[in-house]
């Protein structure tokens, strides 16, 4: 066989690798549990640049974001996306979508920062408007989930079975200048939990952002807490890749590849959708079943979706 034979035989060989791969990654379920139902005009009249990309949100209009974004997620195969936002949002996207989104309450949301009462906040639960208890982005105003006035809904969400979802860990650069004066990064570290859990041994608890940069801590959470999972969101598009790597690694030598569920944090830039997918698959250290755990099975478990 000469040499031209054998490179083009080799060259083949490649291609058919690595199309059977990508054939997969493509067909491959996943579900994204912090996925965001924004609206135009969220960030204002000229929403802030994609932080990676350097773009601007393309979708000026509501049917314009979920276009772009149902788009996206019906590409990649997204059965599953966990709606955190306002419920008239939240129902908008599963009017159109009933099966591929679920509502959870966020809280506070873009456009109301007062709570329900616990009568009406049942009341919603029981109507089936939300499922899920979040995102609580407490550690924006300041506070924390053991504060005494999330308890009553704490208490709640322990006796129906609603997992709550709670923000931890960092933000943007200049948060506290920009929109938030009252956020403290103190306020996002896991830690503050441990009363929580402590409290309702029952609640299911999801630690957004996988409580990143107190990688400790996080271990510490989940080592002495197994109803406490986290997700990847954000930080596995937004940080730098080799930084993300080492925390998730960290996280699998640990022994937790069975409570890491993917997110993308898809707030106003759909591209997130790609960029977080693609950076999880990419990781060396993940094998596939790995992979299919923290893309589908680990949720599907936590969330008892079905």
């Amino acid at each position: 066989m000469n040499l031209y034979k054998m490179k083009t035989l080799y060259f083949l060989a490649i291609l058919s690798f690595w199309t059977s791969r990508n054939i997969f990654a493509q067909s491959r379920k996943i579900i994204d549990v912090h996925f965001h139902t924004r609206s135009a005009g969220d960030y204002g009249p000229v929403p802030p640049l994609n932080p990676i990309t350097g773009k601007s949100p393309k979708a000026g209009t509501n049917e314009e974001i979920y276009n772009t974004n149902s788009a996206l997620l019906k590409k990649y195969n997204v059965v599953k996306a966990i709606c955190s936002g306002t419920l008239s949002r939240n129902t908008d996207f599963i009017s159109k979508d009933p099966t591929r989104f679920i509502s959870s309450l966020e809280f506070p949301d873009h456009q109301n920062n007062s709570l329900p009462d616990t009568t009406l906040f049942k009341k919603l639960f029981q109507e089936r408007r939300f499922f899920i208890f979040g995102e609580l982005g407490l550690q924006y105003e300041g506070k924390t989930l053991s504060e005494p006035a999330f308890e009553p809904y704490l208490s709640i969400c322990e006796r129906l079975g609603i997992p709550v979802a709670v923000h931890t860990g960092e933000a943007a650069p200049e948060t506290p200048y920009n929109c938030c004066p009252d956020f403290t990064i103190d306020a996002g570290r896991p830690l503050h939990l441990e009363s929580v859990l402590k409290k309702h041994p029952m609640l299911k608890l999801q630690m957004m952002h996988m409580g990143y940069p107190f990688l400790e801590e996080t271990k510490a959470i989940l080592n002495v807490y197994p109803q406490v999972y986290v997700d990847i969101s954000a930080i596995d598009w937004l940080v730098p890749k080799e930084e993300f790597y080492n925390y998730l690694k960290s996280l699998m030598i640990a022994g937790f590849g069975k409570r890491i569920m993917y997110g993308s944090d898809q707030m106003i830039w759909s591209e997130a959708i790609s960029l977080s997918i693609k950076t999880l698959e990419n990781a060396p250290f993940l094998n596939e079943k790995q992979k299919e755990d923290i893309f589908y099975n680990n949720a599907v478990r936590f969330f008892g979706i079905k």
